[in-house]
């Protein structure tokens, strides 16, 4: 089943953009309140360089966006993911699967060699490892997807060690981790793209975190 990069980080851009109201509230539990303006500032900036780029790998197009051009923790973080997924869509031209595979791969030992977090740290690796776990056992984007979005969600239960939300104790308990949230819509919008997404996006944003306080 292929999912066109392109297609999909255009659909993330406009996934960004309707989970930003619910990014910010949750960030501004745990952090500094600027993941949902930094994802969505980001992918708008990658899906104008696609346009003007039409020519260039889509993976590579956000790699460098994020990398050299968005703030905040998680832009590098985020830049480093794209940028190995790009290398893996290089490597396996006509296999969607095998590129995914790499590239979540790859991009997740690079953020954890980069910022040390592990699963259960309450950051985005613990939508990200799921993700990955699904991926080496061949599963389908509808499968990765959900299980993201577990991962995502089974942060609300955890206390942050890692990143700035370390800092606020307790009180980001009960509520999801943006970043991890954050992530787990990029695989959300690779199963929309493939027709077979789980659920609607509404469906996966904590509804008291779906408008700023």
């Amino acid at each position: 089943m292929s999912t066109d990069a392109r297609t999909v980080l255009t659909a993330y851009a406009e996934t960004a953009r309707t989970a930003h109201p619910a990014l910010t509230t949750l960030d501004q539990l745990s952090g500094d309140g600027d993941f949902g303006d930094n994802l969505r500032d980001g992918l708008d900036r990658v899906a104008a360089a696609l346009v003007d780029q039409p020519a260039e790998p889509a993976f590579a197009v956000a790699a460098s966006v994020f990398l050299d051009e968005v703030g905040g923790t998680s832009g590098p973080l985020i830049g480093l993911l794209f940028q190995e997924l790009a290398r893996a869509h290089a490597a396996h031209p006509g296999n969607d699967q095998e590129a995914w595979r790499t590239g979540v791969r790859e991009g997740l030992a690079a953020i954890q060699r980069v910022g040390e977090a592990e699963p259960g740290d309450r950051t985005l690796v613990d939508a990200l490892a799921p993700a990955r776990d699904a991926l080496e056992a061949d599963a389908d984007p509808r499968s990765v997807a959900e299980a993201a979005l577990e991962g995502a969600h089974a942060t609300a239960a955890l206390r942050a060690r890692r990143g700035r939300a370390s800092y606020v104790g307790e009180r980001a308990v009960g509520s999801p981790d943006p970043g991890a949230l954050g992530i787990a819509l990029l695989f959300w919008c690779r199963a929309r793209t493939a027709g077979d997404a789980p659920g609607e996006l509404t469906d996966h944003l904590p509804g008291e975190a779906r408008s700023p306080k």
